[in-house]
């Protein structure tokens, strides 16, 4: 019976959770499906010819503009590459594609605060420029050889048919193209193709933060990010969650309720920040890595990302601490007492009719044979 008890408290957490989330995460993924319906795939490989800071600019840019999904951005990167993006604009895509979208700013703002948003919208540029500084001293031409070698195989990864999808509407002025038949059947598709991309980590994230609020003790985690010791917490914190974040095997949006958990719990600030940046260095992304581009590539990739998300968070640690934007009180939202008449039931409520009535349009418009054909 206890065990049945610790089971259901944990279920019961992760749909508290997932309750607290639901309108934020409909709202996201529709204004990402407005997005992608208005950019279109088939010039990004033309755009990003070289690593010049203007061309990593508007790599950045196309990242925020594109899907959340991580195994979509990554198999997406890797398209971009074998058409003849520079190796490093595609990974600077990749980076903005899972850490400036819009829907991750609203749902880090529903459960931990502004000042996580804002440390990740301000930590993503940081992350970027370190990680340009480690391609353009450590990579080298042989190393970019072998991995378009590798990648010429044309390997199969994950979410692939995600990432190759491109139904944009570009004729016309911008609200033309959003309110056209064309427009509202691309926006209908991303955003049910966003959710299939991406719901087995948004469930496995919540039911993996439902069992750790659950059943780890608050002292187990006080050690381990030693938070007795807040000097060396700050400089340890990024570098254990990253680590965390490896082994979580969880990633996009998904990883955010587990992130209030370990803010919680007594990481730092700068640590909560790396582990949501390193939702692309976690085990199953590594292995797309190696199938892609190769053993050594993937090393190199985990290697080089690695110090840029933990060393970005480290610098995001020290400047909110010296801005005073750090939270005094570690109190995410990771329970509610039920579902209740309140502003978060009224808004799931408003957004589910909007996700129902995308989903309709999706139905009427071929969606389902599409999926299908994709696998």
């Amino acid at each position: 019976m206890e065990i049945l008890k610790s089971f259901a408290d944990a279920l019961r957490m992760a749909f508290a959770m997932f309750w607290e989330i639901l309108w934020a995460l409909i709202l996201g993924f529709s204004l990402s499906a407005v997005v992608q319906a208005v950019v279109s795939k088939s010039e990004m490989s033309r755009l990003l010819p070289n690593d010049s800071a203007k061309t990593l600019g508007l790599a950045a840019a196309l990242g925020a503009a594109s899907s959340s999904c991580s195994y979509a951005a990554v198999a997406l990167a890797r398209s971009l590459f074998r058409k003849g993006a520079n190796f490093t604009a595609a990974m600077i895509f990749q980076l903005a594609s899972t850490n400036l979208v819009v829907e991750l700013g609203i749902l880090i703002i529903v459960l931990m605060g502004w000042q996580f948003a804002m440390a990740e919208f301000l930590g993503a540029p940081i992350m970027v420029m370190i990680l340009v500084l480690l391609l353009r001293a450590f990579l080298t031409d042989r190393k970019v050889e072998d991995a378009k070698e590798q990648a010429d195989k044309g390997i199969r990864g994950s979410m692939e048919g995600h990432a190759g999808m491109d139904m944009a509407a570009t004729e016309g002025p911008l609200m033309k193209r959003i309110l056209s038949p064309r427009g509202r059947t691309a926006i209908s598709h991303y955003f049910v193709m966003d959710w299939v991309a991406i719901w087995k980590d948004i469930a496995g994230g919540l039911l993996l933060a439902g069992a750790l609020a659950a059943w780890v003790p608050q002292n187990f985690w006080k050690t381990f990010f030693l938070s007795l010791h807040p000097a060396v917490a700050k400089f340890w914190g990024p570098i254990a969650g990253a680590l965390v974040a490896i082994a979580s095997f969880v990633c996009s949006v998904g990883n955010v309720p587990l992130a209030a958990v370990l803010w919680n719990g007594g990481i730092s600030f700068g640590g909560v920040i790396a582990f949501i940046f390193a939702d692309l260095i976690i085990i199953p992304i590594l292995d797309i890595y190696r199938k892609y581009y190769g053993w050594k590539m993937m090393w190199f990739i985990l290697g080089t990302f690695y110090a840029a998300m933990s060393g970005a968070a480290l610098a995001i640690e020290f400047l909110f601490q010296a801005a005073g934007w750090i939270p005094r009180q570690r109190n995410a939202r990771i329970v509610e007492a039920g579902v209740t008449l309140n502003y978060t039931t009224i808004l799931n409520t408003i957004f589910l009719v909007v996700a129902a009535l995308l989903l309709l349009r999706f139905v009427r418009t071929g969606g389902p044979a599409m999926l299908r054909r994709m696998k």
